[in-house]
């Protein structure tokens, strides 16, 4: 459990527009009522727009929950012991991996009460649990591939372990501080971008015109 007072210290950033959403992405009753009833509140508080599954039984179209983490620019994904029992988590995972591959997405993993060689390479009751979620799937050997290309991926992005902070406020209020950089970053990114394309575009035009024969320094009498 972990409190919040209004008198801790965060680091000053610029406004966060109201576009840019979060993806939280984890398994469990016990984080959804704990660690992850926390998480939520403190990045709304810093009007960060977060989207969480609020409905404990699965029974949403996994294709709206898709089209969430479309619309999202960060993903917060939380691996813990009991992940890897979800084949829901698991999919979920394999969609941030292909967003975040495209440059369409930034990810934030979370090493909750688990290891990154846990993860990466199967260690611990992670592995074991996600051991048992292959075996009821032996006959889809593609989506296996692919949870293990997403487990293996996520983890070398930079992130926070559970057992380097001595609460977990301490962790929370790392990660929002992470989430609140990241998002400050992307209308930086997105002006470059923008910026590229339309030189791009300039240049495109100049050797269209270039190829046709006609030359821009030409003077036309």
């Amino acid at each position: 459990m972990c409190s919040f007072s209004s008198s801790s210290s965060s680091v000053v950033v610029g406004q966060i527009p109201p576009q840019h959403q979060v993806f939280i992405n984890f398994r469990g009753k016990e984080l959804r009522k704990g660690f992850v009833s926390f998480l939520v509140p403190a990045l709304r508080k810093e009007n960060i727009n977060v989207f969480i599954d609020e409905i404990e039984i699965r029974s949403i179209d996994l294709q709206h929950i898709f089209k969430r983490i479309e619309e999202s620019s960060v993903a917060v994904v939380i691996f813990s012991e009991l992940y890897t029992e979800s084949k829901w988590c698991l999919n979920e995972l394999v969609k941030i991996n292909e967003r975040m591959i495209e440059g369409k997405l930034k990810v934030i993993p979370i090493f909750f009460n688990v290891t990154v060689s846990d993860v990466k390479i199967h260690e611990g009751d992670f592995g074991k649990n996600f051991r048992e979620t292959k075996r009821k799937c032996q006959g889809d050997s593609d989506i296996i591939r692919n949870w293990e290309e997403a487990l293996n991926s996520i983890p070398q992005k930079f992130g926070l372990a559970s057992s380097t902070y001595r609460t977990e406020y301490d962790l929370v209020h790392a990660i929002v501080q992470d989430v609140k950089k990241l998002l400050n970053h992307i209308p930086e990114e997105e002006a470059a971008a923008a910026k590229a394309n339309r030189y791009r575009k300039v240049m495109e035009a100049f050797l269209s015109l270039y190829s046709s024969g006609s030359s821009p320094c030409t003077r036309h009498i």
